[in-house]
């Protein structure tokens, strides 16, 4: 599996790449870096059909560097150097360490009758102090103990499966006189895929063969397996998994997690006859029980980052408050809908298409990204929620997906807000020598169906209704640099902005003539609070 080892200063940090990996100091790159040199959004690493993975800077500052020379976009090979401001990346394809993983097959082995002892799971369970009666189970019981202990310092705080399974079976090579292991865990399609495999020396075969009539016997049964002299007892005539590798001994454990399968542990001796006793048995099922609790963790430790990585894309759609309310499942957003009075904001940039006209689509998008960055974070400072982008068009709702207090009035600061940071973005525009982006603003209120519409598949939060279709068309309305608004919306905060009423306008789809206003700015604020009015909220 491709990784992306970060090095920076002393600290080392590793990467599983997945099919699309962006690099940055932002929090919600799935990459972050904490270099003051690097850009927010530094660049991304994309796997291409073809299985290569592909590095695009974007277009930072301060550029991105392989062996010295600044680059656009680079196709990896293993062993890759990146250098990015102070910090050094390097890209690993295929470890070593899983090369072995392709040499294990199953294949048809023996029938039952060449199980020499089998462990069923319940069979691992402590006997209480007076009920034990033999000073041979009492010996068992403490080795297992000791070995339980032992397993738990060298594994209980690794949360990385990768580090994890390596671990495990040095320990199993510690404890037993095995030449070979591999750890096999279930994938989502309920089948054993080889994850981890270790040999003892350079003698020992790599090829490993597993008998699917054992592994069928633990997966069914979750029972332990020992088979002993495989090449020796004539009972093994017919097991060609084991005779055409001259296996001597063989355990075969479930991994389980209370009732729950895992995988299984493979253990084999390829030169010692009788390598693997009863009792090996009996403590290897009480290790691989250990091992299964903390692969569990390490899963379930992984699900979490995915989670968080999750909700880091959750919160680029609505604001953190909101997101944190979906997470503890105090809101719902289901499919469907329900009527609720919202208000509207549609964000337009004027002149979009000429702008683009002849310029590369990469310094297209480019553009409209850092302009959709400082635009989406001012929405979501005044408890907006993203409804979609529409080619260069933001639309932003106030009041859904749960309801918020003074919502006409949060748009309408949210609107001016936008105006002044366009300013200052343009400002940066300028001195790159990049035309300025001017944009036009158009805001109503009235009641939609807001909800969740889609297939089963694939669902959308979204606001329908002639409200919205209203403020599509006061958009329309703006000039470059204003701000429109019907009178649904003005009567909730007339007496706090400063507004030109404009000649009415006739909208499609509605058979009255409507009344707007193009707001001038926002009145001085009143009131002990400051915030109570104008100001962005806190979510």
């Amino acid at each position: 599996m491709a990784k992306l080892i970060v090095i920076s200063g002393d600290e080392r940090q590793e990467f599983e790449l997945a099919a699309f990996n962006t690099i940055g100091r932002h929090p919600d790159n799935t990459i972050q870096i904490l270099d003051r040199i690097i850009s927010k959004e530094h660049a991304q690493i994309q796997r291409l059909p073809d299985g290569r993975f592909m590095l695009r800077d974007l277009r930072s500052l301060n550029g991105t560097f392989i062996r010295g020379e600044r680059i656009g976009e680079h196709f990896f090979s293993d062993g890759d150097e990146v250098t990015m401001g102070s910090t050094r990346l390097l890209f690993v394809d295929k470890p070593q360490q899983e090369e072995p993983l392709h040499r294990v097959t199953i294949a048809p082995g023996f029938t039952d009758s060449h199980i020499r002892q089998k462990i069923q799971a319940s069979s691992t369970d402590f006997l209480a102090e007076k009920q034990i009666q033999d000073e041979k189970v009492l010996r068992r019981d403490y080795e297992r103990l000791r070995i339980g202990h032992e397993l738990a310092r060298a594994v209980g705080s690794e949360l990385d499966l990768e580090k994890l399974l390596p671990k495990i079976l040095d320990k199993a090579f510690e404890l037993v006189g095995a030449d070979r292991g591999a750890i096999l865990l279930l994938d989502d399609k309920g089948e054993m895929v080889p994850r981890y495999v270790k040999t003892r020396s350079a003698r020992s075969d790599a090829n490993i063969v597993l008998s699917r009539t054992v592994m069928q016997e633990v997966m069914n049964n979750k029972a332990a397996v020992l088979s002993s002299d495989a090449t020796m007892d004539s009972r093994f005539s017919g097991a060609h998994s084991i005779i055409m590798q001259g296996i001597r001994s063989t355990m075969t454990l479930p991994l389980l997690y209370g009732n729950e399968l895992l995988g299984i542990m493979h253990l084999d001796s390829l030169f010692t006859s009788n390598a693997f006793t009863d009792k090996d048995l009996q403590i290897c099922t009480g290790m691989a029980a250990q091992a299964a609790i903390a692969i569990q963790n390490a899963r379930l430790a992984s699900r979490i980052e995915k989670e968080a990585q999750t909700r880091a894309q959750i919160s680029r759609l609505i604001p953190p408050s909101v997101v944190e309310q979906v997470v503890k499942g105090e809101l719902t957003i289901e499919k469907g809908g329900r009527v609720n009075e919202i208000t509207m904001l549609f964000s337009d940039i004027r002149g979009f298409t000429t702008m683009s006209d002849g310029r590369d689509p990469v310094e297209v998008v480019h553009t409209l990204n850092e302009y959709f960055e400082v635009m989406v974070d001012i929405l979501f400072q005044y408890t907006g929620t993203l409804d979609k982008f529409v080619g260069d068009e933001i639309i932003g709702l106030f009041g859904a997906p749960i309801p918020i207090p003074d919502a006409p009035f949060k748009a309408v600061s949210c609107a001016m807000s936008m105006l002044q940071a366009l300013e200052e973005f343009n400002r940066t525009r300028a001195a790159e020598k990049q035309p300025a982006i001017r944009i036009g603003i158009g805001i109503n209120t009235g009641a939609v169906i807001t909800g969740s519409i889609g297939s089963t598949r694939a669902l959308q939060y979204t606001a329908i209704g002639g409200p919205m279709n209203v403020a599509s068309r006061l958009v329309n309305l703006a000039s470059a640099g204003e701000i429109i608004i019907a009178d649904s919306t003005y009567r909730h905060v007339a007496d706090r902005i400063d507004a030109v009423e404009l000649p009415p306008v006739k909208v499609k789809g509605v058979a009255a003539e409507l009344k707007v206003y193009r707001v001038v700015g926002l009145r001085p604020q009143r009131g002990p609070n400051p915030m109570d009015w104008s100001g962005p909220t806190n979510a």
